[in-house]
C-alpha cells in the first residue's frame, strides 16, 4: 500500500540577481542606508529563505511583491517557495522563485485527510538537510501560522517570520503581532509587504508578477489565429471569461454569467473566449447554450502558463474573485472581477479594474459555500453592472464602442422587464 506523499523538489531558471532591476538598493550596498534594528541586521545575513505560502494559486501571485521585496533587498539572496501543488504550479512563473517544494499541510482544508504523519517528519528532515538560513511563513488573517513555524522549527531554521495574534515563544524568532481582523483588513498584498518590511525588506514596484514562457506565448498565438482573434485593438474587441472558483460561495450564478455574455457580444460586439479547468466544462457548456450567441471555449486545454499567456494577450478578462483575476493584474491585464464578499482583502491589486457587488449584512463570512444560501453579495450583480464595467474598461483600451441603449419603460410592462432600445446612430436595431 502506497503512503502519502513526500515532498517534490523543483529547480526553476534563476531570475535576475541585480536588485537595480528591481528598482530598489541594497542593504548591503555602499550607498544603502545601514540597518536600523538588529532584526534587520540578522535579516540581512540571510542568504537562503524558505518562503512558506500553503495555498492556492491567487495567494501566491499577491505574495510576489512580497517576495520580490525579499530578493532584491539583499544581494545574493535565494528563494524557495514551500507551497501545496496548486500554489506549485503558479511558483513556477513566479521570477523571484529560485526552487519550489511542494507540501499537502495536513492543517489546511484542501489535504486529503492520512494516516500517518510521515509527510510531515520527512518535510522536516528535508529543511533540516537544506539548511536555510530564514524562513518566512505568509497567511491570511484568519490562519494560525504555528504549525508551519513549529515545522521550520523541527527544520532547524534559525529565523522564523511570522503574524500571529497569541505569543508564539519560541516557534518564531520574529514575531509580528497580527491586528486583523480587529484594527481592519488590509489588502492581501500589503499584508505581506508589510509583513516583510519588519526585516528590512522593502521595494518600490509592489506590482504582482509572473514570468510567462515564451512556448506558452506560441501556442496561445496559434489557438488565437485559429479562432480568428488577436491583439489589436482595430475592429471588435475580444473578452476572456472565467466563471468558475473553487469555492461555490465566489461563483457568480451562471444564468446571470449567460445574460452578460449574451449582451457582451450584442451590445458591445465582444468576442468570447471561455477558459476553465475541464472539471468546469458543464458549467461553461451551460452558460454559452444559455446566452445563445457565438463564443469560443478553451476549457481544459490551457495549462496555467498558457492561460497567463492568452490572459496577457487579451484585452479584458470577466471573472470571479479566484485566481485568473490575481493572474491578470499580474500580467496587466483590465479585469471585471465579480467580487464575493466573503472575503475582504483579494481584489485585483495594481491594475485597471470594476469589482462588483453587492453588499450584504453578512459580508466577510470567510465560508466557501454560502451560509444563508441567498448569495445575494453576487445573485444581485445584475448583467447590466457587468457591461457597463466592461464598457468602460474596453473604451480606455482604445476600442471604439458602440453607444450604450437607452432603456425606456413601455406602458403595461413590469419594470422587472425593460424594453432595450438602441440609441441614435448605433445602428443597431431595437
Amino acid at each position: 500500500m502506497s503512503g502519502p506523499p513526500l515532498p517534490v523538489v523543483s529547480t526553476l531558471p534563476a531570475p535576475s540577481a541585480d536588485p537595480a532591476a528591481h528598482g530598489v538598493v541594497r542593504l548591503d550596498s555602499p550607498t544603502a542606508e545601514a540597518p536600523r534594528s538588529p532584526r534587520e541586521a540578522a535579516w540581512a545575513a540571510a542568504r537562503d529563505i524558505l518562503c512558506v505560502r500553503l495555498d492556492s494559486l491567487g495567494d501566491v501571485l499577491m505574495t510576489t511583491p512580497a517576495l520580490r521585496a525579499l530578493r532584491a533587498s539583499v544581494s545574493g539572496r535565494r528563494l524557495t517557495l514551500l507551497t501545496s501543488p496548486a500554489g506549485a504550479e503558479a511558483g513556477g512563473l513566479v521570477p523571484d522563485v529560485d526552487e519550489v517544494i511542494v507540501y499537502e499541510a495536513p492543517w489546511l482544508k484542501a489535504t486529503a485527510p492520512r494516516t500517518d504523519s510521515a509527510p510531515e517528519l520527512a518535510m522536516a528532515s528535508l529543511l533540516r538537510r537544506r539548511r536555510f538560513d530564514a524562513a518566512v511563513i505568509f497567511t491570511v488573517f484568519s490562519q494560525n501560522p504555528l504549525p508551519a513555524a513549529f515545522l521550520c522549527h523541527l527544520g532547524g531554521i534559525p529565523l522564523r517570520l511570522g503574524h500571529c495574534r497569541e505569543n508564539p515563544y519560541q516557534l518564531l524568532s520574529d514575531w509580528v503581532a497580527d491586528p486583523e481582523p480587529e484594527g481592519g483588513i488590509r489588502h492581501e498584498v500589503r499584508r505581506q509587504l508589510d509583513l516583510v518590511a519588519t526585516v528590512g525588506a522593502r521595494i518600490d514596484d509592489e506590482r504582482l508578477a509572473v514570468r510567462v514562457p515564451d512556448l506558452a506565448r506560441l501556442r496561445v498565438g496559434r489557438l488565437l489565429r485559429g479562432l480568428g482573434l488577436g491583439r489589436a485593438p482595430a475592429v471588435r474587441p475580444w473578452v476572456v471569461v472565467h466563471p468558475g472558483a473553487s469555492a461555490p460561495s465566489r461563483r457568480y450564478p451562471p444564468e446571470l454569467y449567460a445574460a452578460a455574455a449574451r449582451r457582451l457580444v450584442l451590445e458591445l460586439g465582444c468576442r468570447l473566449v471561455f477558459t476553465g479547468t475541464a472539471a468546469e466544462h458543464d458549467l461553461v457548456e451551460g452558460i454559452r447554450r444559455a446566452a445563445g450567441v457565438p463564443s469560443r471555449s478553451l476549457v481544459g486545454r490551457l495549462d496555467l502558463a498558457e492561460l497567463a499567456a492568452l490572459v496577457e494577450a487579451a484585452p479584458l478578462l470577466v471573472a470571479n474573485n479566484t485566481g485568473p483575476a490575481h493572474l491578470a493584474a499580474a500580467v496587466g491585464t483590465p479585469v471585471v472581477d465579480l467580487y464575493a464578499l466573503t472575503n475582504p482583502q483579494h481584489a485585483p491589486w495594481g491594475v485597471a479594474s470594476r469589482v462588483l457587488s453587492h453588499d450584504v449584512p453578512c459580508r466577510g463570512c470567510l465560508k466557501s459555500v454560502c451560509p444563508l444560501g441567498h448569495h445575494d453579495c453576487l445573485r444581485k450583480v445584475d448583467p447590466d453592472a457587468v457591461v457597463a464595467a466592461a464598457r468602460e474598461l474596453l473604451a480606455a483600451g482604445g476600442y471604439d464602442l458602440p453607444a450604450p441603449p437607452v432603456r425606456i419603460g413601455v406602458a403595461g410592462t413590469p419594470a422587472a422587464t425593460p424594453r432595450w432600445v438602441a440609441a441614435a446612430g448605433t445602428g443597431r436595431p431595437a
